[in-house]
């Protein structure tokens, strides 16, 4: 599996490009910004995007949906849940990036186990609810790419419109603590960590939140 990270715009986002090494097909996981910078890297690594999928619709997580999907041809999907919320006012994003464009209207929804084929690469999708109603994570081989879920050390904020840390503790717990203890998380923001390391260090799943 060929992966390469992109930490994107002043929110510092994690963009993640995933390719089958046998087809060079690719999906792209949350284009927050600088999608002339996603393209290149795009380029330089011969890859065909068939898909662009997000893990939650908040504005850092989706501003270079609408050109990577323009330049690429690629399909893009969210969960429903989340779907009115590309349609917000994201004005206050525009202010500190520039390049945000609202995305363009879904080409399918994800929704839990659903299996998205990208050469012999499977893609799952698991909903984890709590930072906002249509929060996902997508399971590929052995590596979760968790969006603003789950953090080293650390969870999603769930006091924005949407939220429920409740459900977001429950979900990370079931759905997410249940995967094979070497799985790698890949987050929305900050470093890498592995679910053996969330299971024995992070003080929301060790305390609870009440």
């Amino acid at each position: 599996m060929i992966l390469k990270t992109l930490v994107v715009g002043p929110i510092i986002e994690n963009t993640y490009i995933i390719g089958s090494k046998q087809t060079l097909e690719a999906v792209i996981i949350d284009p927050g910004g600088e999608p002339a910078r996603v393209i290149s890297e795009i380029e330089n690594l011969h890859l065909n995007v068939k898909y662009i999928l997000n893990t939650h619709g908040h504005g850092d997580h989706i501003g270079a949906v609408a050109s990577l999907k323009q330049s690429t041809g690629a399909e893009y999907g969210i969960h429903q849940a989340d779907a009115d919320m590309l349609k917000r006012d994201n004005s206050w994003i525009k202010q500190v990036m520039p390049d945000f464009e609202h995305p363009p209207e879904p080409d399918f929804y994800v929704k839990h186990d659903d299996i998205i084929v990208l050469g012999d690469i499977n893609v799952r999708v698991i909903e984890t609810p709590g930072h906002t109603q249509g929060g996902v994570c997508y399971y590929i081989g052995e590596s979760v790419f968790t969006g603003d879920t789950l953090f080293q050390g650390s969870i999603g904020r769930f006091d924005m419109p949407g939220g429920d840390g409740n459900q977001l503790i429950k979900n990370i717990i079931t759905r997410l603590m249940t995967l094979p203890t070497d799985t790698k998380v890949y987050p929305g923001h900050g470093s890498e960590s592995t679910i053996a390391r969330e299971k024995l260090t992070n003080p929301f799943l060790t305390s609870g939140i009440g």
